[in-house]
């Protein structure tokens, strides 16, 4: 995984916030400079501290670079504005409507298995069917905030019984190094070089050939249980236009079964 510079704090100037930006996705002034429509010169200039740039010229960066709104929030407090976007828990009265689509979505969903997670993959909602699926978890990683990820591959959580750990931890390691680099985000860096060294029990197990057209084409999640293996093939959906942060940093993954026996087996367990 590349590494990067030490992202900036808040007591560092705007300038500092972009370039870290600009260099986290691989942008030259000059390429960033025609994205956004202005010149090189005023760019390299904004960077050093040598021109303030306005409220609009922070957005049109931000927009440019894909910065996520709990970090427009932070270029703009570091160029002497206001932040623009809210930050509220779901537990806000504010937010009920959004709760309530997340759990409608997750309700939905049942007799399979859907879970909602935070930036940092900590657990925020669960239909009825997750806790059956992690029982025999050790009772410390189970106690909030749940850390869904750790819970997955620790050596006490769910990794001992996945039949195809060492795929499924590839995936994961994978899908947050993806995230680390969209973000830049130091908790993500940290919690992947700690699920990076957990040690792998039974590394040698591989993964049952996914049937049909699903074969080489997802990476299935495959579970043993008292009713057999369960795979599964999951989803992950967002909300396509937050103003809100909480809401953006808000994921909900959907898992469905990858063969008719998984269907079968949830169904009478849900029963």
């Amino acid at each position: 995984m590349t590494t990067h510079a030490a992202p900036p704090t808040a007591a560092d100037p705007f300038g500092r916030h972009l370039r870290h930006w600009r260099q986290q996705r691989r942008l030259s002034q000059l390429d960033l400079a025609q994205e956004a429509e202005i010149s090189t010169r005023h760019l390299s200039y904004v960077e050093t501290g040598r021109a303030a740039p306005s409220r609009e010229m922070v957005l049109r960066l931000a927009e440019r670079l894909e910065v996520p709104l709990r970090e427009r929030n932070a270029l703009l407090v570091a160029a002497g504005y206001a932040p623009m976007y809210r930050q509220r828990s779901l537990d806000d009265p504010a937010m009920a409507g959004a709760r309530q689509a997340v759990d409608l979505v997750l309700k939905g969903h049942e007799p399979f298995p859907a879970l909602a997670v935070d930036r940092h993959w900590h657990l925020v909602a669960a239909n009825a069917v997750v806790p059956l699926l992690m029982a025999g978890a050790d009772a410390e990683l189970l106690k909030p905030p749940v850390n869904v990820l750790r819970l997955s591959l620790h050596p006490k959580g769910l990794a001992p019984r996945i039949a195809n750990l060492a795929q499924w931890r590839e995936h994961l390691l994978e899908r947050l190094a993806q995230q680390i680099a969209a973000t830049g985000d130091s908790v993500l860096s940290a919690l992947r070089s700690e699920l990076a060294a957990y040690p792998m029990d039974h590394p040698g197990r591989q993964a049952p050939a996914a049937g049909g057209e699903l074969a080489g084409v997802v990476v299935p999640f495959q579970l043993l249980t008292p009713q057999g293996v369960l795979s599964f093939i999951s989803t992950t959906t967002i909300f396509g236009t937050p103003v809100d942060v909480t809401l953006q940093e808000l994921a909900v993954e959907s898992f469905f079964p990858a063969d008719a026996a998984t269907a079968e087996a949830l169904a009478a367990l849900r029963g």
